[in-house]
Order: structure tokens, then sequence, then C-alpha cells
């Protein structure tokens, strides 16, 4: 689905950094409590794939403290070398067919009451890793049947047939990550493309899908008018939940962070986007795609 872009020369840039280090409001507490440390214990001792250990991301310690987490299933090194992404880039291992028994049997052990399930990118496989996908959401419904379920997928190249082996088993929620704005979206995201991903979300809430989702981050050198662009083209497709929350560098070879959004300007995206009429919106420096997970199924 086309939309207009603006032209980067005619774009006024709105300043919302002051600073060249991490500012204040960035600052994360060290994981902490008797919840956590046993999630983490479980998650070494069966060697679990999570987003939240392999994306160094800052809420884990948050959120394994309330007993939920994120799941990322078909391995840990993924196709696509996308630019902001700390998960390893490469030749992916040969698929695991009882990932799916093992992801369910994990979430049972941790107890586990809302699942976030995502994964790398499988460009290597003819089906794209749909059949595990489907597979996983299936062997956590027998084995948790009362664990509802948020399945953060890939773009599968925009091919339906792969798309509709998720529809078919009806997470609560269905997610895809627009990552950033359109003119960013070439270098930011190298081998995806920003139709394409606002085409699955499309299809996915007209073929059925009751919660759609997705999220976004800045400080990669988008400017406001962008960002509320891609707010909009979010909501042309129908989508109900988005996330907007700050780009941490995962390293030296990874983007660098052009600049710290502040907080008074993430409020004001969170106001757009509720009155762009978003069921919710997650908009502050820390927020990152499963953050408060379990609310957005309501």
């Amino acid at each position: 689905m086309a939309t207009a872009t603006l032209a980067p020369e005619v774009i006024e840039k709105k300043k919302t950094t002051v600073s060249k280090g991490k500012p204040k409001w960035l600052r994360v507490k060290l994981p902490t409590g008797e919840k956590y440390r046993n999630l983490r214990k479980l998650v070494d001792k069966y060697d679990l794939h999570t987003i939240c250990t392999s994306g160094s991301c800052p809420n884990m310690g948050e959120c394994w403290g309330e007993g939920t987490a994120t799941f990322m299933i078909l391995g840990n090194v993924c196709t696509r070398s996308c630019g902001f992404c700390g998960v390893k880039t490469g030749r992916p291992e040969t698929v695991e067919w009882d990932e799916p028994e093992k992801v369910a049997r994990s979430i049972k052990i941790m107890g586990i009451k809302h699942a976030v399930v995502t994964s790398v990118d499988r460009d290597d496989l003819k089906d794209m890793g749909s059949i595990i996908w489907a597979e996983t959401v299936k062997a956590i419904r027998r084995m948790n049947p009362e664990t509802t379920l948020e399945t953060l997928i890939p773009d599968f190249q925009g091919i339906e047939r792969h798309i509709d082996r998720i529809i078919e088993v009806n997470p609560e929620v269905v997610s895809h990550n627009m990552e950033t704005v359109r003119r960013l979206t070439r270098e930011v995201r190298i081998q995806a493309k920003y139709d394409r991903s606002l085409g699955v979300l499309d299809y996915l809430k007209k073929q059925g899908i009751n919660r759609t989702k997705s999220g976004i981050m800045l400080g990669l050198g988008e400017h406001e008018e962008e960002v509320i662009q891609t707010l909009k083209d979010l909501r042309s497709v129908d989508c109900d939940v988005v996330t907007i929350g700050q780009y941490l560098q995962p390293s030296k070879q990874h983007l660098p962070v052009k600049e710290f959004i502040t907080p008074d300007q993430f409020k004001k995206y969170e106001e757009v986007g509720l009155e762009l009429g978003f069921r919710h919106v997650e908009s502050s420096a820390l927020v990152r795609s499963s953050y408060k997970a379990q609310k957005h199924i309501y």
C-alpha cells in the first residue's frame, strides 16, 4: 500500500536531543528479585533462545520479574543483516523439529501466563519457517491451555500462504514491526520493504486476526513528521497497538544513535497515537516490542 513520502529537503528537523552520551532517562536498574533469578536459571539450564537475552533488552529484569518472557524460535542466527539488530547474522543451523515441544515445555516449567514468540528471519527455508511457527503455537496451546500468546512474526517475504499458517492458529495478538520510517527503511532494515510490512499487517487484519501490533525505533535520524506519518500508515491498515522506543546501538558495527529522544517527545507521540485511534500506545525510551505485552490482548 503506497503512501506519500515526505521529501527530506522540505522536512524541518525537530531537535530532540541535547546530549552525546546516554541521558539520565536511559538508566536501567539491574535485574533483581527471586522470580527473575529463577527464570534466569531456567533459561541457562535449558539453553533457551530468548530475544530478551539475544537482543540485550533493557526491560529483561522488569518483564522476567513479572513472570513474562519472549521466546525466539528457529535458532539464533538470522539470514538478514539489519543494521540495528544485535542478533547474529549468517548461515542458520538446521531446523530443530522438536523445538515447538521444547518451547511449550519451557513455558510450562516457567509458569508463563502470557508468552511472546518471535524468530529470526529464515529466508533460507522454502516455507520461511512458517511451519515451525504454526507447530510452536499448537504445542503451546496443547501444553499450556491457559497461556495467551503474541506472535511477533517476520514478513515471510509477504507470501500469503506462509502468513496463512499464522492466521490458522489464531494467536491473541499478531505483531510485525515496521522498525523505522519509510525513508530510512533501506538503510536500517536492508532486505525489508516498508510497504511489504504494511501489507502484511493489512492482510492479517483482513483475514480476521483480532489484534494486530507493530513497533518502531527512534533516534536513527527520522523526523517528527515522518514518525507521525508512519503512525498514520499503521492506522490505515487498522493496526491496533504500537510500541515506540529509543534505538540503542548493540555494538560499534551497528548503526550509530543519531539522537536521544526526550521523554516529552515520546509523550507527544503517545498522544498522537491515541488520537489516531490505536487501542494501546507504549511510547518511552526503554519500550521494546514485547514491553507490557500482556496488556495488549485487551
